[in-house]
């Protein structure tokens, strides 16, 4: 069978939200859409037979919950479901390695940080080999969809842009095929984004802004040499190529306002593995107004 695309489950609003937008991303893929739940193996209160017919009883119904959502507002997708017992994070990750891709709710948006990222979002950005797209509940779903109070989405009105983010000196394969490919299958527009910094500040004599522009077109000449074989590639995907001066975070999450998805990349190192997700990708899964996919490559 093709590798599913794969939601976890956990009866959240977030949840459900990402296990929406997967079905949606599994039929766009020809895909299958498989559900995961983990339940807890050490639950408050204790353990026993009875708790333990409980815990499986609770994942059923979370379960059931979201596959009659996604059956309404995605009939033609392959659904299949499945709970386990174990840590969450492991059991996503674990889960992951036999995936196309995996989808996770976010947490809401915090007045003072933006959106939040639950510990287990987290350690699995942080861990896992696969790209992992993380969703926000309400609003806009992030393929160009309206979504009314229930959770459902509204009449298709087509699809918003795909920005990719994209460092022209260490371009990397595998996050830009994915953004194109995104791009493609949602017959949106590519907007390939390249951020770049000032070695310093201009000294006596110096042209200032002359001295910008003429770095910023020599970024744009860079990002376009990278991008002509993909453009080759996918000749149906419109691209629109930007540099802009600043941080990486900071620069790609106003690109992204209004925007169906952002594409990033996620170095996995060698050992020991890392914990926690680069700058760049803390700063974009976190603040970022739309779906956020994070590609790891080597």
């Amino acid at each position: 069978m093709a590798q599913p695309v794969l939601a976890g489950v956990d009866g959240s609003a977030e949840s459900l939200a990402a296990a929406q937008w997967a079905a949606r991303e599994a039929v766009r893929r020809d895909r299958p859409l498989r559900l995961l739940h983990a339940r807890s193996p050490y639950p408050r209160g204790g353990g026993g037979r009875s708790a333990s017919a409980a815990r499986r009883h609770l994942a059923r119904r979370l379960l059931r919950e979201a596959e009659d959502r996604i059956r309404a507002a995605c009939p033609d997708v392959r659904l299949f479901d499945e709970q386990v017992e174990g840590p969450a994070t492991e059991a996503l990750v674990e889960a992951a390695r036999q995936a196309e891709l995996l989808v996770l709710g976010s947490r809401g948006l915090s007045a003072f940080t933006g959106f939040l990222l639950g510990s287990v979002s987290r350690g699995v950005v942080a861990r896992t080999t696969r790209p992992v797209v993380l969703v926000r509940a309400g609003g806009e779903t992030t393929d160009g969809h309206l979504v009314p109070s229930d959770g459902l989405p509204a009449a298709r009105t087509g699809h918003r842009d795909v920005v990719l983010g994209l460092d022209v000196t260490e371009p990397c394969d595998e996050v830009v095929d994915f953004a194109f490919e995104a791009a493609r299958s949602r017959g949106a527009r590519l907007r390939a984004v390249h951020a770049w910094r000032a070695p310093g500040t201009p000294g006596p004599g110096a042209t200032g802004p002359a001295d910008g522009t003429h770095r910023a077109e020599e970024w744009l000449g860079f990002l376009s040499a990278v991008l002509r074989v993909w453009r080759d590639k996918y000749p149906d995907v419109p691209v629109v190529e930007t540099v802009a001066e600043g941080r990486p975070g900071t620069v790609l999450v106003k690109a992204a306002s209004g925007a169906g998805l952002l594409v990033v990349g996620h170095r996995t190192p060698g050992r020991p593995p890392v914990r926690r997700a680069g700058p760049v990708t803390h700063a974009v899964v976190h603040r970022a107004d739309c779906a956020v996919a994070v590609v790891p490559h080597t």
